[in-house]
């Protein structure tokens, strides 16, 4: 049986379960790049069928440049029939909207029958100023009501700079996890508004953040000067206030909610 929560290849994400449906807003085209590479070689390396809905400002030419250079062995990957790319306008424009998503599934479902562990896929969005727009977060609301349950990966991806506020506050209410590439550096997006208020202490922040620093118990506590008990006393604590079924879920809570940073330089400080 394959594993219930898949590596997104982005620290940012971490792992995440089947049925996700991310969306990641880059400010460039390497940011696009850097986004898209790990994410599917995390999928290809993992059995699953990746599909790549291409627009710009990638060609095909570009992006299997990146994959290639990024991914080892991706042309064989592509030989075999382990990945797809496709025209992002084709794909969505050819029809009735709705169809778009029964033709995700019916994607997933070929690759169930191959054996594979389920479907990866990423499309990026060209729609913000075109009369297209309302009908795509339409799709977008509808898509992501259709993934539960199902062994399938979406991550879309969005022009920051096309981007005005209501539409990143649209297409955030649209996905479960929302994020910003800008230069290299990454930001969760929340799209609620103001966080809900916590009461998790300094210490708990402490090990959260250690723990997302992919740290085990055991170094964690040598680190504060703590046992591993009390260690993992913290990280279920803070994931009871946060209302997580588990630490992979408390940490992007909490990252979300700025709660927590991965930057070494802005870790918290240590409670006394």
């Amino acid at each position: 049986m394959a594993k219930s929560l898949r590596h997104s290849g982005l620290h940012i994400l971490g792992d995440v379960p089947w049925g996700g449906h991310m969306c990641v807003f880059y400010e460039t085209k390497e940011d696009l790049i850097e986004t898209l590479v790990p994410y599917f070689k995390v999928g290809l390396e993992s059995n699953e069928f990746c599909m790549w809905a291409l627009t710009d400002p990638l060609t095909r030419e570009e992006a299997c440049e990146a994959l290639e250079r990024g991914i080892p062995g991706f042309s064989h990957h592509l030989l075999a029939g382990n990945m797809e790319i496709v025209h992002g306008h084709e794909w969505y424009l050819s029809g009735d909207l709705k169809k778009v998503t029964s033709s995700w599934h019916q994607k997933l479902d070929a690759a169930l029958a191959e054996g594979r562990d389920g479907l990866r896929v990423s499309g990026n969005a060209f729609w913000l100023e075109t009369e297209y727009r309302d009908d795509f977060l339409a799709y977008e609301q509808e898509l992501d009501k259709s993934l539960a349950g199902r062994a399938m990966l979406v991550m879309c991806t969005y022009p920051l700079l096309a981007s005005r506020g209501a539409d990143v506050l649209d297409v955030a209410h649209a996905h479960r996890l929302t994020a910003a590439r800008r230069k290299g550096r990454w930001e969760f997006i929340e799209a609620a508004g103001k966080p809900a208020a916590h009461s998790i202490t300094l210490r708990e922040v402490e090990v959260l953040t250690w723990v997302a620093r992919g740290k085990s118990a055991w170094e964690i506590g040598k680190i504060l000067g703590i046992t591993k008990r009390t260690v993992d006393e913290h990280a279920r604590s803070a994931t009871k206030k946060l209302g997580a079924a588990n630490r992979t879920e408390a940490i992007a809570l909490a990252l979300r909610r700025y709660i927590i940073e991965l930057e070494p330089a802005q870790r918290p400080a240590r409670q006394r």
